[in-house]
């Protein structure tokens, strides 16, 4: 019973943290709706503090959503020069960035619906 308990939270945890990310992620796409970095952040903690409270398939959610948000970071800051360079590509690049990030969390959000872990 009290397993069942913790893996309801973890499941509320997982969800809310993947709204996070998802209203960060749509932020970025849409211009002049820049909500992101201080939720980006919060999402971030959450997942690493709750990390260790998931099991079995929701496990792998809270790593995905972290190494989506290290993967998003290291290539916004690779194609930061673009901008100081040429700002056409640099805007190109981190629309790229944005709509890949977008698409990684609508998945982790299909899959946690499903009760299905994300693989890579």
């Amino acid at each position: 019973m009290n397993e069942q308990a913790l893996d309801d939270s973890t499941h509320t945890i997982s969800w809310v943290s993947y709204i996070l990310h998802l209203i960060v992620a749509v932020s970025a796409v849409i211009p002049g709706a820049q909500m992101g970095p201080a939720l980006l952040v919060v999402a971030l903690i959450i997942d690493l503090v709750k990390k260790g409270d998931a099991v079995g398939w929701e496990r792998a959610h809270f790593s995905y959503r972290v190494r989506t948000v290290i993967w998003a970071a290291l290539l916004y800051l690779l194609t930061l020069p673009l901008w100081f360079f040429f700002v056409f590509p640099g805007w190109l690049a981190w629309v790229a960035i944005s709509i890949w990030f977008l698409y990684r969390i609508v998945l982790g959000m299909v899959r946690l619906n499903g009760q299905r872990p994300v693989t890579d």
